[in-house]
């Protein structure tokens, strides 16, 4: 994993316990741009912009586990604060699209 993977993910940058959570079916949330989603992300993702997130916050609810990334860990670790400020305990910082990605195609 990444270093901002480690250092953000509430994980304590466990690459097992990310693992495991996107292996058991967690919502996959890009928070990057429309524009960013388009040009690429992890297969399976739902594109959520970290501005919109509040507007989204039903599109959040009764999920087991969520998992929000973007292209460094920095707008997913704001993310992150925001659903856990919302209420939502099971958010992980999963990094960048790019280390998500590759925990799926293992």
């Amino acid at each position: 994993m990444g270093f901002l993977t480690n250092m953000f993910s509430t994980s304590g940058g466990s690459t097992a316990n990310l693992e495991e959570v996107i292996k058991n079916g967690a919502l996959l949330v890009d928070v990057r741009s429309k524009s960013e989603f388009l040009s690429g992300s992890a297969k399976g993702a739902k594109n959520i912009p970290l501005e919109t997130i509040v507007q989204r916050l039903d599109e959040f609810k009764g999920k087991d586990n969520i998992v929000v990334f973007c292209r460094s860990g920095n707008r997913s670790e704001q993310a992150k604060r925001v659903l856990e400020s919302k209420g939502f305990n099971n958010v992980i910082n999963g990094g960048t699209w790019q280390e998500v990605n590759q925990i799926i195609g293992k």
